[in-house]
């Protein structure tokens, strides 16, 4: 993988934490819905930063996931102080599993797929 794909992989990654922090901790009304369900909404956005990690530093996995699941559970509690949000152990589980998926997805495909040429 070249340096400048490594570089904006790694660079959307942290974006996108970014992005799901934002959206978290704005008061309901300002939060963007797709009208998709609840439920998917978190995954699909936590497995694609998931993911992301995965991809743009494979090489430390398991630390990414406890980071990763930390930082859902933060997010989560901070939620509580946010007016019209609320702390869900649901989506809690639902957003650090689709992490940890995200990660261990894109951390096979650098390092089996793609080679991953760049070292971290």
């Amino acid at each position: 993988m070249s340096r400048l794909l490594m570089s904006v992989i790694r660079a959307a990654a942290w974006i996108l934490l970014v992005v799901i922090a934002a959206l978290s901790l704005v008061p309901s009304r300002l939060r963007p819905e797709s009208g998709l369900p609840n439920n998917f909404e978190h995954l699909a956005t936590f497995a694609a930063a998931g993911a992301a990690f995965g991809l743009g530093y494979s090489r430390r996995p398991n630390s990414l996931m406890i980071g990763l699941v930390i930082f859902a559970g933060a997010i989560e509690l901070t939620q509580v102080f946010v007016p019209g949000r609320h702390a869900r152990l649901s989506d809690f589980v639902v957003d650090a599993v689709s992490m940890c998926v995200g990660v261990m997805a894109g951390s096979i495909i650098a390092t089996h797929v793609l080679g991953n040429i760049v070292s971290d």
